[in-house]
């Protein structure tokens, strides 16, 4: 088993978050801060279960515990790296499309 040092997210991965947390504040103000801090739970926890999740689009692919959105990830022998934090309702099309425009280091 792994012993997984730290988890990088990639830069693009914060217009994801923004992107997110923009959405559920025209929703409801004050929904996008925890949006935002569930999701950074959630990729804090990939320090203990990165690896473990199945695989899409060549990616890890991790669903978030409380909102419609999954975070797509990597891993070399000590790091994950967040490709993605992506809303579960897109097209696969749209997804493929973002992944594969996304360098992983």
């Amino acid at each position: 088993m792994r012993k997984i040092q730290q988890v990088v997210v990639l830069r693009e991965v914060g217009g994801d978050l923004v992107d997110g947390k923009s959405f559920y504040d025209f929703i409801e103000p004050g929904v996008g801060n925890y949006f935002w801090d569930c999701i950074m739970a959630d990729i804090q926890s990939l320090l203990l279960y990165g690896g473990i999740h199945p695989r899409m689009n060549g990616l890890y692919r991790m669903p978030a515990k409380r909102f419609p959105y999954s975070i797509y990830y990597t891993m070399d022998q000590s790091n994950v790296y967040v490709v993605a934090v992506l809303p579960m309702r897109r097209s696969p099309h749209g997804i493929r499309q973002t992944l594969a425009g996304r360098t992983k280091k």
